[in-house]
């Protein structure tokens, strides 16, 4: 499996964007899919989740904020961001897990998000 990210780039305090995440391979056995980020300095986080169902889960953080979202037919995972603040600069991994195993994690590249203020 892999994970092409896209979407990031720099935005102003209060702008939105949308993240993308499509998956090629064998993505008929993917399980949950998430985006994390990780600011520099810092751990990587999970922000959203959305299971095979398609039931998402939203951080704290960005509750009400990010949205996460998918398409099965594209195999392509959203992510709207918005009321960017500061805080939420840093570099947005896409993930997925198998369904078969969910030990098993598949990563995409990163895309940057920066907010200016």
């Amino acid at each position: 499996v892999q994970l092409q990210a896209s979407g990031g780039g720099l935005v102003e305090v209060g702008g939105s964007l949308r993240l993308s995440c499509t998956a090629s391979g064998s993505v008929v056995f993917l399980g949950t899919m998430a985006w994390y980020r990780q600011a520099p300095g810092k751990q990587r986080e999970l922000v959203a989740s959305i299971s095979r169902g398609g039931t998402p889960n939203e951080a704290d953080s960005v509750q009400g904020r990010f949205i996460i979202s998918k398409d099965n037919a594209k195999s392509t995972v959203y992510l709207d961001m918005n009321s960017l603040k500061p805080g939420d600069t840093a570099i947005y991994y896409c993930n997925a897990r198998s369904a078969l195993d969910d030990r098993i994690n598949y990563w995409g590249q990163g895309t940057l998000v920066t907010v200016s203020s």
